[in-house]
């Protein structure tokens, strides 16, 4: 269900801060977003796809893969305009955009796990506004990937070869959606890092 508050009181906003229940709201233009936290089958998903990114994409190549970061347009940080997708990939050249609290510009992915009836895809604009390469959106369920590639102002979805393959041009990662609902992924030169999740 989704609820539409003309004015959210300063006293509903000091709960939701202490009792730590506005860890993952949003703010879009203005507009205070309230999803709920991630349910347990999300978040293992989100623990394991990070540990494989970190291990085999991020270490060994001096790259970055952070969770639930506040990612910010230029100057929307804190009362603006923000988003908090799952997980984020950052390079050395993008490292200016990290202020520690929140990031102001474009990581080079941005890794969306989607349940239902969140707002995965309406996201994408914003991502797209601020110049992410890609965007992963991965069902949080069937595990199934999207691969968006940013293409202009907008985002391409790229799609799958005859192998039911999605190559990242972005990372050189390959991601398969399994009829086991779990995904696979490996650096695509090098077979040896192939990863399932969930394991």
């Amino acid at each position: 269900m989704k609820a539409v508050i003309a004015n959210v009181s300063d006293n509903l906003l000091q709960e939701r801060r202490r009792t730590g229940a506005d860890r993952w709201d949003e703010i879009w233009n203005g507009v205070l977003h309230m999803p709920p936290a991630p349910n347990r089958e999300h978040q293992r998903l989100e623990f394991q796809l990070e540990s494989w990114l970190y291990n085999h994409w991020a270490q060994p190549q001096g790259n970055e893969v952070y969770h639930q970061i506040n990612l910010a347009s230029h100057g929307g940080w804190p009362n603006r305009d923000y988003r908090v997708p799952d997980l984020v990939l950052l390079t050395p050249d993008r490292s200016h955009i990290d202020h520690n609290e929140y990031f102001e510009g474009a990581p080079l992915v941005v890794i969306e796990l989607r349940s239902p009836d969140d707002e995965s895809y309406e996201k994408l604009k914003f991502y797209a506004r601020l110049g992410v390469p890609e965007v992963w959106i991965i069902d949080r369920d069937t595990r199934a990937p999207e691969l968006y590639a940013l293409a202009g102002s907008d985002y391409t979805e790229q799609t799958p070869d005859a192998a039911g393959l999605l190559r990242s041009a972005a990372t050189g990662i390959t991601l398969q959606g399994l009829a086991t609902n779990q995904i696979a992924l490996w650096l695509t030169d090098d077979e040896s890092t192939r990863g399932v999740i969930p394991e």
